[in-house]
C-alpha cells in the first residue's frame, strides 16, 4: 500500500490588484493553519514591487509612471509584468524549509528547473559563473544575481525572496515569461516556448511540485478570513507611507 500523500492547498488568483497580492501573501504567512500552501498569481495592473529594505530615493526615477508597492520580503525591485508569480507558505519545520536557508532555495529552485526542462530550458543555479543580466546600481532584482539564483541562456530568469516569522516561512518569486522595459537582459521563457502562458506554466509547476514532494494539491480559493485580511491590508502595501518609507 502506497503512503498517503501530504495535503497542500493550491490557490490561483489571476489578474489581482498589486496591494491585494502582497496582502494575501502576508495572510498566508500569518496563518495558524499548518497546511502548506502553493499559490500562483498575476498582477493587474502591472506593478513594480520594491524590496522591504530598498531606499525609495534609489528607485524613484525607475518607478516613474509605474504602479508601485513594497514587499515584506527583501531583495531588489521586480517589475511584475508578463510573468508568473508563485508563493509557498508553510511552517518553518516543513522539510522544504528545514535547515539552512540556502538549502530551501536550492530545493525550490531545483523543482522550478525540473518544470522548465519540459520546454527545453536548461536552468540551473548560477554558482560561481558570471551572468549577462547583471547590471550595476539599477536596484532591480533581476540585475543582481547570487550563486543560488536560477539562470538559463546565461542570464537570471527567476527572482525569489523569503520572509520568516512566527515559526512560518513565505517564499515568493517571479518567473519571467517575456521582457519588460525595466528589466533589460534577463532570461525569459518565451525564447523557448513562445505560446506559454502564466496559467499553463502554473499547471506544469503544480504537477512537478506534487510529484517531487509527494503532495496532494487541493485546489481551492482563499478562505473568508484570508480575503478579509487582504482587503484590510491592501492599501497599506501601496500607501506612500510604506512605499516611500526609506
Amino acid at each position: 500500500m502506497s503512503a498517503a500523500r501530504e495535503r497542500w492547498r493550491l490557490l490561483e488568483t489571476w489578474c489581482a490588484e498589486p496591494g491585494w497580492n502582497m496582502a494575501l501573501d502576508e495572510a498566508l504567512l500569518a496563518s495558524a493553519d499548518p497546511t502548506p500552501v502553493l499559490r500562483f498569481y498575476t498582477w493587474e495592473p502591472a506593478a513594480l514591487s520594491l524590496g522591504y529594505f530598498q531606499r525609495w530615493s534609489t528607485l524613484q526615477a525607475r518607478a516613474a509612471g509605474q504602479v508601485v508597492v513594497r514587499r515584506f520580503s527583501g531583495g531588489g525591485a521586480i517589475h511584475h509584468a508578463d510573468e508568473l508569480t508563485f508563493a509557498l507558505a508553510a511552517p518553518a519545520t516543513h522539510a522544504l524549509f528545514r535547515g539552512e536557508v540556502r538549502r530551501s532555495y536550492e530545493r525550490v529552485h531545483g523543482l522550478l528547473a525540473r518544470a522548465l526542462a519540459h520546454h527545453g530550458v536548461q536552468a540551473d543555479l548560477r554558482g560561481a559563473r558570471a551572468v549577462s543580466s547583471d547590471r550595476a546600481a539599477t536596484g532591480m532584482c533581476f540585475h543582481e544575481s547570487t550563486d543560488l539564483d536560477l539562470v538559463w541562456d546565461g542570464a537570471k530568469g527567476v527572482g525569489s525572496a523569503q520572509r520568516r516569522t512566527g515559526g512560518r516561512v513565505l517564499h515568493h518569486g517571479s518567473i519571467k515569461l517575456g521582457r519588460t522595459a525595466l528589466e533589460e537582459g534577463v532570461a525569459v521563457l518565451r525564447t523557448h516556448a513562445p505560446e506559454l502562458t502564466a496559467e499553463g506554466l502554473a499547471r506544469e509547476l503544480a504537477e512537478v511540485f506534487a510529484d517531487g514532494l509527494g503532495l496532494e494539491l487541493v485546489a481551492e480559493g482563499p478562505r473568508p478570513e484570508e480575503l478579509a485580511f487582504a482587503r484590510a491590508r491592501a492599501e497599506f502595501y501601496r500607501s506612500p507611507e510604506f512605499v516611500r518609507r526609506r
